[in-house]
């Protein structure tokens, strides 16, 4: 199926059997809002709560970190999904958490997944239907889930310092990326495509030329391997499915991202808007 599926199509589809609607909403911290208390409050009819906040290693020594396949398959076991269903992903965050969710039920072995085109909010905006209240299925069987494969780690970056053989681009703001902000800077050698460039005034993704057009102008050759980061893994994830949408495969995600690079005092960090801007 397509990987993006439009509010239209959702509407006509979400009653059909093995069609499972994931409300992925995460936020930041300073958001200052509860994933779980709004999902409570309005979601789609029929959606269930993925509880991305909490789907992630909690043992692993940087945050938001990549979940094991056995708290995939037990988070998947109690929300009631199958691996055969069709998961539609949406998200009301501003940080588009659902590419997120999207990157680890891929990366897990799920292949029906897709995300809903403008999140909640163009849902909303077209006046169609929510309904409140917590929502509860019953557990299915334990799912066999593979171990992901497009995850890179510190130590893959180091060495891809050296060897160049991945691009390496940085979803973060400008002012973050070049080092303009406190604690700011970024991979030595490393692109800049801020994440919400890659949306249109909506919350829908731009079409794939002008998407193509983006990666371009960052000095990114799509036809080569890319590695995506960000501050956390989180809007990584968001330049990754947009590289999905435009063809691109041979891709991978920087898990430990800016908050575990940045935070080591041995890895070598650049300043300024282009590559090969030493600090």
């Amino acid at each position: 199926m397509d990987a993006l599926v439009s509010t239209d199509w959702l509407a006509a589809n979400r009653n059909t059997p093995a069609v499972v609607i994931l409300d992925a909403s995460k936020h930041l911290p300073d958001a200052g809002r509860n994933a779980l208390g709004d999902f409570e409050d309005a979601h789609i009819p029929g959606a269930r709560f993925l509880d991305m906040p909490n789907l992630h290693d909690a043992s692993a020594p940087v945050t938001n970190t990549m979940p094991s396949p056995a708290q995939i398959s037990e988070r998947m076991s109690v929300l009631g999904i199958n691996s055969s269903d069709t998961i539609i992903l949406y998200d009301d965050s501003a940080i588009k958490s659902a590419s997120r969710a999207w990157f680890i039920l891929k990366e897990s072995g799920f292949h029906n997944v897709a995300i809903l085109d403008g999140g909640l909010a163009k849902w909303r905006a077209e006046n169609r239907p929510l309904e409140s209240g917590s929502v509860n299925q019953a557990p299915t069987a334990a799912l066999s889930l593979r171990e992901p494969g497009k995850v890179r780690s510190k130590e893959d970056m180091l060495a891809n310092i050296t060897s160049k053989a991945a691009q390496v681009v940085d979803a973060r703001d400008a002012g973050r990326f070049g080092g303009i902000e406190a604690e700011g800077g970024h991979i030595p050698s490393s692109r800049n495509l801020w994440f919400g460039a890659l949306f249109q005034l909506d919350g829908t993704y731009k079409p794939v030329d002008e998407i193509k057009a983006l990666f371009a102008g960052a000095g990114i050759d799509t036809s080569k391997p890319v590695i995506t980061t960000c501050n956390s893994g989180m809007t990584a994830a968001v330049l990754l499915f947009a590289l999905h949408l435009i063809g691109r495969g041979d891709t991978a995600l920087y898990d430990g991202s800016w908050s575990e690079w940045g935070a080591d005092p041995e890895t070598p960090k650049s300043i300024g808007q282009h590559a090969g801007e030493d600090a």
